[in-house]
């Protein structure tokens, strides 16, 4: 960019002497800084992101899904990526995974679902069995960022190790670090485990119970 800059300012000179210019005080050529900011709106972010074909599973997914729920909510459930179901569907946490999601807002925390906020940190569905790259992750990262920024909440819930990981930049698996309170500097994180992992192992649901209990006594 910074050689293209400049062989245009060149181009320009030589344009200028030949036109018998000595000396100008004009700016030959003046490049406008990008504007790299994201929109202060969740509705105009989600439509930003709708839009997104920054990495490779924009080839591949047949809907992006955004994050949704209260947009003032106290309380945000952070997931990994979008199931099977979500990129059909376009909506956030759907299936078996989201039957198990709603039971445990709604039994454990005592709250409708609809005052939360849940999100994801992929907005695309990743490939069969391939696990997302970090290039998938930190490309959707500004937008899961944003979506804090702007919602605000006091407590999130990071379902999972990926989930864990780009919130908190720590590599403890989840088995380790689940139920252990992680302090940042305007919220806090509760660690569990994903509803699809419960799903699979039953006998973990115990744990969750109790970790969504430490939420609902911050709440």
């Amino acid at each position: 960019m910074k050689n293209l800059k400049n062989a245009l300012l060149l181009k320009q000179l030589y344009q200028l002497k030949h036109l018998g210019y000595r000396y100008t005080s004009l700016t030959p050529y003046q490049e406008d800084e990008p504007n790299f900011s994201l929109p202060n709106t969740l509705e105009a972010l989600k439509k930003q992101a709708l839009e997104c074909h920054l990495c490779s599973l924009s080839k591949s997914r047949e809907k992006v899904v955004f994050g949704e729920g209260n947009v003032n909510a106290k309380l945000m459930i952070v997931g990994d990526m979008p199931s099977n179901s979500d990129d059909s569907t376009g909506k956030i946490f759907t299936g078996r995974s989201g039957e198990l999601l709603t039971k445990m807002i709604e039994n454990v925390l005592d709250i409708s679902r609809e005052e939360v906020y849940i999100s994801n940190i992929l907005k695309c569905k990743a490939l069969e069995m391939q696990a997302p790259s970090p290039t998938h992750a930190h490309t959707c990262h500004p937008y899961l960022l944003k979506e804090i920024a702007l919602v605000n909440p006091t407590v999130i819930i990071a379902f999972g190790t990926l989930a864990y990981h780009y919130l908190t930049e720590d590599d403890t698996p989840i088995e380790k670090i689940r139920g252990t309170l992680c302090t940042q500097k305007k919220y806090r994180i509760m660690p569990t485990y994903h509803p699809s992992y419960l799903l699979r192992n039953p006998s973990a649901k115990k744990e969750v119970f109790e970790d969504l209990l430490k939420v609902k006594a911050l709440l």
